[in-house]
């Protein structure tokens, strides 16, 4: 079931569609390498782990349409928007996978990085090859290292949160370039 508040709603793409064609406030609040690499025209970069820095750009008069990725995010940003007093913020369901399934145009940039969950999917495999396979070759021990990656996915899951992906984010690969962003702002 899609919690809402009375100052935040859930929304379809089309309805996002129909919104940019007028004045709106429409953010994307993946981090900017995700959002450098693919973004929908109009929107701009607000990255859900820099959003309080953003919040003198967002006027409280409009409603506000937040997008990410698959919409996870964008419910933690609307939650935190509703909850600094923004009466009339829109969750974008399904965010970039739902508007490219649908075959919407978007803006690609020549960066191509991974989106963090594929990067934070790509990392723990990749942390619990390794401890496995020093576990075989090196000492038992290392596979303790193993099932504190698995119960880290565990927390994760359970609080729908991701330390790994957090830390992931500050990687240079993920930083932004100085680059302008579609509405004339410089990335963060």
């Amino acid at each position: 079931m899609k919690q809402e508040t009375p100052r935040t709603r859930h929304c379809s793409i089309e309805d996002l569609r129909h919104a940019l064609r007028g004045p709106c406030q429409a953010i994307d609040v993946r981090e900017a390498s995700e959002y450098e690499t693919e973004r929908i025209a109009g929107t701009r970069l607000t990255p859900l782990s820099a959003l309080e820095r953003h919040l003198d750009a967002l006027d409280r008069a409009m409603p506000v349409y937040v997008v990410c990725r698959s919409g996870n995010r964008a419910t933690k940003a609307a939650d935190r928007l509703a909850s600094l007093g923004w009466r009339d913020v829109h969750i974008v369901e399904g965010g970039m996978l739902a508007w490219t399934a649908a075959g919407h145009a978007v803006l690609r940039g020549d960066r191509r990085v991974w989106s963090l969950e594929r990067q934070v999917r790509f990392t723990a495999g990749l942390l619990v090859l390794a401890s496995v396979l020093l576990s075989i070759f090196v000492s038992t021990w290392a596979a303790l290292f193993a099932g504190f990656v698995g119960a880290g996915l565990m927390i994760s899951a359970a609080t729908d949160t991701c330390a790994m992906g957090m830390l992931l984010a500050y990687m240079p690969w993920n930083r932004a370039s100085a680059r302008p962003d579609a509405c004339g702002a410089q990335g963060t």
